[in-house]
């Protein structure tokens, strides 16, 4: 048996893998957002302290980040009265619905659709 690697064709399809998670990170920090489910009071949480972190993207790793002292603090206590004014959903674990919830296999199905575009599949 004689075994050939292509690297040309094995290297698109590296590059299309981290494409697709890139495009799919994005997407959902977008999809987080869209529902309105971030505590927003003037908006430094959700539109200035949270983010894509591609820190470990060599490793195939994206993680989106909330960088403020209270995000810990308010993620993590979904009992808190949060204010809805700005964003109706408003609450702790805003995360879970895409972690393990009713969007998590829209995740990985995202994901599938970004690697057949970047990868000409």
């Amino acid at each position: 048996m004689k075994l050939t690697f292509y690297e040309g064709p094995m290297n698109m399809l590296e590059d299309a893998a981290m494409n697709a998670l890139d495009a799919t990170a994005e997407k959902l920090l977008g999809d987080v957002v869209d529902a309105q489910v971030i505590p927003f009071d003037v908006g430094t949480l959700q539109n200035e302290a949270t983010y894509v972190d591609r820190s470990e993207r060599s490793k195939g790793i994206e993680r989106i980040v909330s960088n403020t002292p209270y995000a810990r603090r308010l993620y993590f206590h979904p009992e808190y009265n949060f204010q809805t004014d700005n964003n109706p959903n408003a609450r702790g674990k805003w995360l879970d619905d895409w972690v393990s919830g009713r969007y998590a296999d829209q995740v990985k199905k995202d994901y599938a659709a970004f690697y057949k575009k970047y990868g000409g599949l």
